[in-house]
């Protein structure tokens, strides 16, 4: 079902569309930051998503900021083989003809989880968080 509803938002899971998976071989590392804070890491390697607090945010700012949908325990290390909603949101959804023709041009791999994050998640308009590629 939630597969579903995805590919209703984002374009992304039908008979038509890409399958998104993060390649074995993969490693890409992103800060989650907010006000020049930063908020967390995300990290892939060896096909696998890491998310943490950083320790900056644990504690100084846990207080003052919210804590991520998803990722409510501050010193748990979250692991997952694909990308989480919050993060997976930032992907444009792939049937755009001006989305296909930025992958064409700037050959991207248009299945690949961390290539498509690197380009198109810097910012979402769906939270205000920005997520730099390290």
């Amino acid at each position: 079902m939630k597969d579903k509803i995805f590919s209703k938002l984002f374009g992304k899971g039908g008979d038509n569309d890409v399958m998104l998976h993060l390649p074995e071989d993969e490693r890409a590392l992103f800060a989650l930051m907010i006000d020049d804070i930063e908020i967390g890491r995300l990290e892939c390697e060896a096909g696998t998503w890491t998310f943490v607090y950083s320790d900056k945010f644990r504690n100084e700012y846990s207080l003052e900021y919210e804590r991520i949908i998803g990722f409510p325990k501050l010193d748990k290390v979250y692991q997952k083989d694909s990308l989480w909603p919050f993060f997976l949101t930032r992907i444009p959804g792939l049937k755009q003809p001006a989305i296909k023709e930025i992958l064409e041009k700037e050959k991207i791999d248009g299945e690949n989880e961390a290539a498509l994050l690197k380009r198109f998640g810097r910012r979402s308009i769906s939270n205000p968080y920005e997520l730099i590629a390290c």
